[in-house]
């Protein structure tokens, strides 16, 4: 098998994108009650600002990066991975993009949040190093934040 490269999204992979962030987050729209927030992000106007970078393999797009440069932090805002690519690394990929983007900026930490419903993150991050710092509420959801030092 190829690896997959990752690039900077262009406008044609908007569809694509918001597609496969649908799809990567159906499954928890019944244990969060509602859908999760990167559901209803908008895509295009994300890629148009730099802020997507997506993970290709043999010409289709298989995960979706979004990531946001704060003043002293990279934020991990989404990532999401196929699920025909589920289990192969990809989103390992994603986040070491994120980590190598904040390095590259500057930047001491990664930040990111998930939604205490998505349990299997819950344990996911802490096993790439990532710390929990805080529960709470925003944007009418149960978040856990998590840092990484790089």
């Amino acid at each position: 098998m190829t690896a997959p490269v990752v690039r900077l999204a262009v406008t044609a992979d908007a569809a694509a994108v918001t597609d496969l962030v649908a799809g990567a987050y159906d499954r928890y729209v019944a244990r969060i009650g509602r859908r999760p927030a990167p559901m209803d992000a908008d895509y295009p106007a994300l890629i148009e600002q730099g802020a997507v970078r997506v993970a290709e393999l043999d010409g289709e797009i298989i995960g979706v990066l979004v990531t946001e440069e704060r003043s002293d932090h990279l934020l991990l805002d989404n990532v999401a991975v196929s699920s025909s690519a589920r289990g192969r690394g990809v989103g390992g990929l994603l986040i070491e993009t994120a980590e190598r983007l904040a390095k590259d900026a500057g930047l001491p930490e990664v930040r990111l949040y998930t939604n205490a419903a998505m349990t299997e993150n819950l344990e996911y991050y802490p096993r790439r190093g990532y710390v929990e710092t805080h529960r709470g509420g925003q944007a009418g959801f149960a978040r856990v934040f998590f840092t990484k030092p790089v």
